[in-house]
């Protein structure tokens, strides 16, 4: 079964890939760059399974909609990695994370922005519920 440990474990490695990417390539590129460079990163640094622009559907009123929710990126089935390369986050990016992290039923979300000289001050770490019904180790 799932620990909060072990979410948080992988929160810390997707920062440290973050942080790996940022300090070889630095800001200003395009976001679907830095996917593919942390992508590479946790698959061959840590050797976690990355699904790229995961499909989540979409239910509404009891029918599933045509179009799916694609997410960035979901790390080891339970993290979500929205990516951005944005003059600045806003609180909309925040609530995007936080609604996806709903509909996909998934603990734990991360919100990058590359274009940052830091990526430890910009990154947002979202939990919910889900993340609370998880035992400790």
């Amino acid at each position: 079964m799932l620990t909060k440990e072990e979410v948080n474990d992988v929160s810390y490695s997707i920062i440290k890939a973050a942080i790996e990417v940022h300090d070889n390539l630095g800001p200003g590129l395009l976001e679907s760059i830095y996917e593919d460079c942390i992508i590479f990163e946790l698959e061959h640094l840590f050797g976690y399974e990355v699904v790229q622009q995961a499909g989540v559907p979409v239910y509404y009123k009891g029918h599933v909609m045509r179009h799916d929710l694609k997410l960035d990126l979901l790390v080891e089935g339970h993290t979500i990695v929205e990516l951005k390369s944005v003059e600045r986050l806003n609180d909309v990016h925040r609530a995007q994370l936080l609604t996806y992290m709903s509909l996909a039923k998934k603990p734990k979300g991360i919100l990058i922005n590359f274009n940052t000289k830091l990526i430890t001050s910009s990154a947002i770490h979202l939990v919910n519920g889900e993340f609370a019904r998880l035992p400790c180790k």
